[in-house]
């Protein structure tokens, strides 16, 4: 069960009204709630965006270029964003033929990116290279640069709304409403 766009708004209406002020926030990469919150420092998890890049390259990567690609992610707790983004703007145009490599089909006659796992990693990166550096440019807030201190903590509630697995979405929406005391 994941969140939508809606909720994320809905919870952040809520949360303010009940006087509450947030001052940032950490996500977790879903595209689109970047959005809700462009009034207020965004950071993005570097858990999540390593596990992002983990599903493009997988944990071992075979071609050179997803191999180095994945040794620079690697080191995203680990460094600045000069450094990183250095690294990851070398690497980018080091690589940047090799990523517009084509492949044609014999048959269709239509071509497709022949690194495609490759290119997704890189845009992935490119998109939320301005996000994964926010807590150290806003030392006084204290973000935290992952999710991980969340992750978890509401399985209760997934306990309580899977019992079921006729529950309506409504229904479910109510469960939970209920639990935390609305």
């Amino acid at each position: 069960m994941y969140e939508s766009i809606y909720e994320y708004q809905k919870g952040r209406v809520k949360v303010q009204k009940l006087g509450f002020t947030i001052r940032a926030i950490t996500l977790d990469g879903r595209p689109g709630v970047r959005s809700l919150f462009s009034d207020i420092p965004v950071q993005m998890c570097h858990f999540h965006q390593k596990k992002i890049i983990r599903g493009y390259l997988t944990g071992n990567p075979k071609l050179e270029a997803g191999i180095e690609l994945k040794a620079i992610v690697d080191t995203l707790t680990l460094t600045t964003e000069a450094r990183f983004t250095t690294q990851f703007v070398t690497w980018c145009d080091k690589w940047d033929s090799f990523l517009k490599e084509r492949t044609t089909d014999p048959v269709t006659r239509k071509w497709c990116y022949t690194h495609k796992r490759v290119r997704s990693a890189r845009r992935s990166i490119k998109n939320n290279l301005p996000f994964l550096f926010t807590y150290l440019r806003y030392p006084e807030l204290n973000i935290p640069n992952t999710t991980n201190s969340l992750e978890g903590s509401f399985s209760f509630l997934k306990e309580k709304t899977n019992m079921h697995r006729g529950f309506t979405k409504e229904l479910r929406d109510k469960i939970v409403e209920h639990i935390l005391g609305n």
